[in-house]
């Protein structure tokens, strides 16, 4: 029968444990707080299943250890990296809808056009602002696609000011399943304007 040091035990694997216990607890909290605020209910509270009981695994850990420093330590370092690590995934993910606002002092046309083309949703104002006229450009796009929408936006108008806000939920006639017009969608009402 193998044996292990009590001060190994007690200094290395452990702390080693409860680190890993924490970074996956905190990992699930983070990905549940995210997905409540995008109305995924079935899958925060599964996440929500999991976070609480491998916290209480771990900080039962933390107590059975008279509460040592290297558990504390341990415990505090895994919470830490738990967010990172929770954050990173979601980025990964990109789940969800969001809106790119794009301002623009040039000519905005090409840009305008060039969205459309690639499916993009686009509603366009012209506006006043602080040095003049300026053109005022919403899309709303899948997160995973905001690169290639951001990409247009430096291709026609690189010195564009934008912001991206996520949105919980959009509909609406011209929307598609995956919230971009499908091609032959854009010529119907590129027609209808004339």
């Amino acid at each position: 029968m193998v044996t292990i040091d009590p001060e190994i035990l007690s200094f290395l694997i452990l702390p080693a444990l409860i680190f890993f216990a924490r970074i996956a607890d905190v990992t699930c909290g983070t990905l549940r707080i995210i997905f409540i605020s995008r109305g995924m209910k079935l899958l925060s509270a599964v996440l929500g299943f999991f976070e609480i009981s491998i916290w209480l695994l771990a900080i039962s850990e933390v107590f059975s250890q008279g509460l040592s420093p290297a558990a504390f330590l341990a415990y505090a370092l895994g919470f830490a990296a738990g967010n990172y690590v929770g954050i990173t995934i979601e980025e990964k993910m990109a789940l969800g809808i969001s809106v790119v606002r794009v301002i623009t002092q040039y000519n905005a046309e090409e840009l305008i056009f060039q969205l459309k083309e690639s499916g993009f949703r686009t509603t366009s104002v012209d506006a006043m602002g602080q040095f003049g006229p300026v053109s005022i450009i919403y899309s709303v796009v899948k997160r995973k696609d905001i690169s290639e929408a951001l990409r247009q936006v430096h291709k026609y108008n690189p010195n564009a000011f934008y912001t991206i806000e996520d949105i919980r939920h959009a509909g609406g006639a011209m929307f598609s399943a995956d919230g971009r017009i499908p091609k032959r969608g854009l010529a119907r009402y590129t027609r209808k304007a004339k």
